[in-house]
């Protein structure tokens, strides 16, 4: 029989890590990260990263594994997620992914198969002077259904989806393959006044917590302003008002993402306590 796997997935200040860590205890879990921002080391206010109290006794996997100088690839995520599974039933123990970046998700979960483009850095310095909408724009060209699925905020996801248009030739069909392993989804939404009261509390509080003196640190630690900018919103020139108007833009392109899946099992995390979650979760084990 394939062994299960436990994925929570969805928006942003849902509550997922608390979530995952109250369900890793009940059931002897590790927790392998799928955010595409917290694998880099030094971004933990901004991301909403987990800290160490939080994580209490629970193991915590992807965390903190990459330079934010250079690029993280999906590719290179879904290496060391496997790796990580592997590893934790080995150990015994059931994988719990839990995160909000969508396309690091399926990578792992859906099997897909990437294409091996290796990074082509005269094409991205020549792509990185242009503005995310001029970026879309060449995307378009070769994939409009890429560049309009595509974060149009994200424009190191952009270039990297052009230097693997311009590598092949021509835009790639993604293909899966079976997966050794039951993964079981849960995901976490708020009702949108809830979300957006949520948000505001969250941002307010990374403010408090000191975002400003976070991103004064990365400054000082060689990460140029370009680079800021393509780490998240959080990060360049920030404003409480502004981050937030982003962050709910945000969790709305996260809902768009996994609607998609129909294997996805909603809970409205604004309805029922953690308590009730974890039950929830443990009768579909």
């Amino acid at each position: 029989m394939k062994k299960n796997v436990i994925v929570i997935l969805g928006q942003t200040a849902t509550g997922k890590s608390s979530l995952a860590v109250k369900l890793a205890k009940k059931i002897n879990g590790e927790i392998i990260s799928a955010d595409s921002r917290q694998v880099y080391k030094g971004l933990n206010i901004g991301t909403g990263k987990i800290t160490k109290k939080e994580m209490g006794s629970v193991p915590h996997h992807l965390l903190d594994i990459a330079n934010p100088k250079l690029q993280f690839s999906v590719a290179e995520f879904k290496v060391q997620a496997e790796r990580e599974l592997g590893a934790t039933i080995a150990r015994g123990h059931t994988p719990i992914i839990c995160g909000g970046t969508g396309f690091y998700i399926d990578a792992v979960t859906k099997c897909l198969v990437l294409p091996e483009v290796p990074p082509n850095q005269k094409l991205r310095k020549e792509l990185s002077k242009k503005s995310a909408g001029d970026l879309l724009k060449i995307l378009r060209k070769f994939d409009r259904s890429r560049a309009n699925s595509i974060d149009p905020n994200n424009e190191v996801r952009i270039i990297r989806a052009i230097e693997i248009v311009k590598a092949l030739g021509k835009v790639p069909k993604i293909s899966t393959t079976p997966s050794k392993y039951e993964f079981i989804k849960i995901g976490l939404y708020l009702p949108e006044d809830k979300l957006k009261g949520k948000v505001e509390k969250r941002v307010i509080k990374m403010f408090k917590d000191g975002l400003l003196s976070e991103i004064n640190k990365l400054k000082k630690s060689g990460l140029t302003n370009k680079r800021l900018q393509e780490l998240g919103f959080e990060y360049y020139n920030p404003d409480v008002e502004g981050v937030i108007t982003k962050t709910i833009q945000y969790a709305k392109r996260q809902m768009t993402w996994f609607k998609r899946d129909k294997d996805i099992i909603w809970i409205d995390s604004s309805a029922t306590t953690s308590a009730g979650m974890v039950r929830r979760i443990l009768k579909l084990l």
